[in-house]
């Protein structure tokens, strides 16, 4: 039996994992809900990261204060789980308690993660390396935070710019602070009707 892999991600309503301005985290939108939320969805799981968003998640730690929300305690908890960073260019010690390197192709390293995890993959972020691991049937939920904000002038990180196209089920959803949407979904690429 595999390690089932979950690729995670924030997302404006029009699809921008960010902002070039300065909205705040979560685009200011995130409540007690949401926070409890995430808490709980990093329980016991192994993170799988690339590496720009290592490098980002990195950055933002280092640079932020311990009652900053870039410290809540689902992100706590993250930082404590084991990660994967599947990367030619960063070389360890990492920065990140319990953080490896894996070099070479990223379909073949998730391959043999899911094959040899014991705990459920996640990955949150790390937008080409989930694309390119969607497109070859690696990520078994695709779970999308959906804020309630359009980011049409300031958006940034187009979360699915460029890939591929995909069908998806719907496997849950629910509603967060009173407006934020939380969709999981069950990713198959689209097979053209001949």
């Amino acid at each position: 039996m595999t390690a089932m892999y979950t690729f995670d991600i924030f997302a404006s309503l029009d699809g921008y994992g960010s902002a070039t301005e300065d909205w705040g985290g979560y685009w200011g939108k995130q409540g007690p809900e949401l926070l409890a939320h995430r808490l709980d969805l990093y329980d016991d799981v192994h993170m799988v990261f690339g590496a720009t968003t290592f490098r980002q998640f990195v950055s933002m730690l280092a640079s932020s204060t311990p009652d900053s929300d870039v410290r809540d305690p689902w992100v706590t908890k993250m930082v404590r789980s084991p990660a994967t960073v599947v990367s030619s260019t960063l070389d360890e010690p990492l920065d990140w308690p319990d953080a490896t390197v894996a070099r070479g192709d990223a379909v073949a390293v998730v391959t043999r993660l899911k094959e040899e995890s014991d705990v459920p993959l996640r990955s949150h972020g790390s937008l080409s390396l989930n694309r390119a691991l969607m497109a070859a049937g690696l990520v078994d939920r695709l779970q999308v935070t959906i804020f309630p904000v359009l980011t049409g002038q300031t958006g940034s990180d187009s979360i699915f710019a460029g890939a591929a196209d995909f069908d998806l089920e719907l496997l849950d959803s629910r509603t967060l602070d009173h407006d934020i949407q939380e969709l999981t979904y069950r990713p198959a690429l689209h097979q053209p009707t001949p």
